[in-house]
């Protein structure tokens, strides 16, 4: 863990601060001991507007701007333990860098984190912060989610922070033998948490719940 994310943050952006969100999220059952240690590290305020910062350690998703939002800390964190559930994880590909925030947890979970934003001001900010933080197993592309980075696959897991009606074929296809892929499916008035694992013959697929997210669009913004 770098220093830099030990030391940022006074006052309401304490470390103290993150140490209570830390102990909600176990409270909702959040296990794993290197989530939690991720969670607890990472300087959530600098992903936010400083307007917001005050609300940064509730376990609430925020506005990030470009009609995004900064997903709620406990859906990183069981988002997080369900792709790490079999054990350490090399490639992660990530559609929707938005904030940078979940690419943040995942860049100290895994050993490299591929990540894919269709707007691109949002991931020049994400770039500046992660960079900042000195995180430097990180690569941006920008680019459409809905294609994935097939240049660069197969990828062991794959996270994907916005909703689709279905799993689009591009990411099930750029999925390693034994990789998982978590994404919420569904449309703006329902939708659940999907965990699809790749076997030899086909997938493993899992319902694991109710959940919220922006729609996961077509296209590039510049």
């Amino acid at each position: 863990m770098t220093d830099s994310l030990m030391r940022s943050g006074i006052g309401m952006t304490s470390q103290r601060t993150r140490q209570r969100l830390v102990q909600r999220l176990q409270e909702e059952g959040v296990m794993n001991e290197r989530v939690l240690a991720a969670i607890g590290n990472t300087p959530r305020h600098l992903f936010i507007d400083e307007a917001l910062s005050h609300r940064a350690y509730e376990d609430t998703a925020l506005p990030i701007g470009h009609n995004q939002t900064i997903s709620q800390p406990l859906i990183v964190a069981h988002m997080s333990e369900l792709l790490l559930a079999t054990g350490p994880l090399d490639k992660v590909l990530e559609i929707g860098t938005g904030s940078g925030y979940q690419t943040a947890i995942l860049a100290q979970l895994v050993n490299r984190v591929f990540s894919v934003e269709r707007i691109q001001p949002l991931q020049d900010k994400a770039k500046e912060r992660l960079q900042s933080l000195k995180l430097r197993n990180i690569v941006f592309r920008w680019g459409d989610g809905w294609e994935g980075w097939n240049a660069l696959a197969p990828y062991n897991g794959i996270i994907v922070t916005a909703a689709a009606l279905e799993v689009p074929k591009a990411l099930l296809d750029q999925l390693a033998v034994g990789g998982r892929l978590v994404m919420p499916v569904g449309d703006s008035h329902s939708q659940q948490l999907y965990l699809i694992t790749r076997q030899e013959q086909g997938f493993k697929q899992q319902i694991l719940g109710n959940v919220r997210f922006v729609p996961l669009l077509n296209g590039t913004i510049r």
